[in-house]
């Protein structure tokens, strides 16, 4: 399952990794009304990212199932992956805090700083020490959920990347986002912040060609670690069957 949170806010690139790696997406575009399942019937969760806090129920009223959906995925051990808003609302979900216009904003593509304990994590193993990434945000996680992972961390902000049990994680950047997306945010806003529009979205271009091949592995072991979850569940419900 994929939440979707604002119209221009798909899984692009990303969507595209995950059908070549074998799964089958299920997109629900939560801010047009379509409704969330009331209990979780996928693999796995992808929630996307999208302009509010994690407990914004009053602009986003679906954000309440989402959150419940990200919980009981967490205590069935369903991989989740949160991008931005969602890994905020992993992090929150899971005990964590999360705070609006936090620290400095971050806009276009930014390096991001693997921590050590990327090095044995299962998507972010053998990644080069920094791997550049498109931010777009404003509002930050301010402090990790007990138990943790941290796992890769920016200038403006720390917690860039973490993992959350065995088979959870957010990040606060956005690896399926390319270049183009760039020219259509608020350049308004954009230079209000100190940002040139056009300098974000000339670093952008220099910088996909390795941050789509670095952020294309980690799909792909995200992947994996879905169709591993799948497997397993699977063979679990087989002996139920064998031994009632």
């Amino acid at each position: 399952m994929v939440v979707q949170h604002t119209k221009n806010g798909g899984a692009r690139r990303l969507g595209d990794w995950l059908n070549d790696d074998g799964l089958k997406l299920d997109v629900v575009p939560a801010f047009d009304g379509s409704a969330l399942p009331a209990r979780l019937e996928h693999d796995a969760v992808v929630v996307l990212g999208g302009g509010y806090l994690p407990d914004d129920d009053q602009r986003a009223p679906w954000l309440r199932q989402t959150r419940a959906l990200v919980a009981e995925a967490l205590g069935r051990d369903r991989p989740i992956l949160g991008i931005c808003l969602g890994g905020q609302l992993l992090a929150q979900v899971a005990g964590g805090t999360v705070e609006a216009e936090t620290g400095l904003p971050e806009n276009g593509s930014t390096p991001i700083h693997m921590r050590a304990e990327a090095h044995d994590d299962p998507l972010f193993h053998d990644l080069p020490d920094v791997v550049p990434a498109i931010e777009h945000h404003e509002d930050a996680i301010t402090a990790l959920p007990a138990e943790a992972v941290w796992l890769a961390s920016s200038e403006r902000c720390p917690y860039q990347a973490f993992r959350y049990g065995r088979s959870a994680w957010g990040v606060q950047f956005h690896p399926e986002v390319t270049p183009d997306r760039i020219l259509e945010w608020n350049a308004d806003k954009l230079r209000r912040q100190g940002f040139d529009p056009q300098e974000l979205y000339r670093q952008a271009l220099t910088d996909d060609a390795a941050s789509a091949r670095h952020w294309r592995t980690v799909a792909s072991r995200f992947a994996d670690v879905v169709h591993a979850s799948t497997d397993t569940s699977a063979a679990a419900e087989e002996k139920r069957e064998d031994h009632p």
